[in-house]
């Protein structure tokens, strides 16, 4: 950009880094009526200074609605970061409160959340319970495929009672056929699980797998991985997050992708509405007085 609109690299830095003085709930969402009832919730590992730092993140609706870095995974720390979000939701309806957040099962994570809304449901993750059992039994060839089909057919059990039915025939087959060691210990773990999942149908509308916070993720990891992590000042890195989450709201989606053909952006997507046919004037606009209602 320098080298194409002049000024010098610095310049941009701190125009992008400025993005995120503004709010990122308030800058996306324009009516509290959007604001997601159901969320997702995680922490991406990345680094400060070289030291391990978390970046607290958000998503609800297919917006990133949170990231706040922390140096700490604990609860304390996290309920910090997570309570950012808390803080400009209510900014934008004062009685705002999710009945639902899914998270990879991580304690100090649901705490933080429950400590934040006392009255949220903690989904588990099924993902995650899949993918730890996929790792472990890829060296039994003979059962790796059968394993995988029994777990996604517990997964899309449509009641309560067929879950339950699927996981005690799940256990039972597993306990009969594999052999013992990690493959059998990460199925019993999974069927232990059974009434945290249980959850999920008493919320019909929230999310059972964070397979949409990892999507939004996986963009952020190689956002980090292009500018190198953070250095310098911790307020800069806060900043430098969540103007990442507020660029990647409003950056119009792949011309090719079907969604495309409606919408311009997950902004776009969420609110029903754009300010503006460009959307870098519709982040600007949307920004207007930092996102708060004032």
């Amino acid at each position: 950009m320098a080298y194409v609109f002049g000024r010098n690299e610095n310049y941009w830095y701190r125009l992008e880094n400025r993005f995120g003085r503004n709010s990122i709930v308030g800058t996306t969402v324009k009516d509290g009526d959007n604001l997601p009832k159901d969320l997702l919730a995680d922490e991406k590992h990345t680094r400060f200074n070289g030291d391990k730092a978390y970046i607290a993140t958000t998503v609800g609706q297919d917006c990133v609605l949170g990231a706040s870095i922390v140096l700490g995974a604990d609860e304390d720390s996290l309920t910090e970061a997570y309570g950012h979000f808390k803080t400009e939701a209510q900014n934008v309806a004062a009685d705002y409160t999710p009945d639902t957040v899914n998270t990879d099962g991580w304690q100090s994570t649901a705490l933080a959340w429950l400590n934040l809304f006392p009255l949220i449901t903690v989904i588990l993750c099924f993902l995650h319970s899949f993918i730890n059992i996929r790792s472990r039994c890829k060296g039994m060839k003979e059962h790796y495929h059968t394993i995988k089909s029994k777990v996604w057919d517990t997964y899309h059990a449509p009641d309560p009672q067929a879950f339950m039915k699927n996981i005690k025939a799940l256990k039972t087959w597993a306990k009969d056929t594999l052999p013992e060691g990690a493959g059998l210990d990460a199925i019993l773990k999974l069927c232990a699980k059974a009434p945290r999942f249980l959850l999920a149908y008493e919320h019909p509308s929230a999310y059972r797998t964070s397979n949409m916070v990892d999507r939004h993720m996986n963009a952020m990891d190689r956002y980090l991985n292009s500018c190198q992590y953070y250095h310098g000042h911790l307020i800069s890195s806060e900043y430098s997050a969540r103007s990442w989450a507020l660029l990647h709201n409003f950056w119009p989606y792949c011309s090719r992708a079907k969604v495309a053909d409606e919408f311009q952006s997950p902004a776009h997507k969420l609110n029903g509405r754009v300010y503006h046919h460009n959307w870098l004037h519709n982040l600007l606009i949307s920004a207007s007085m930092g996102g708060y209602r004032q």
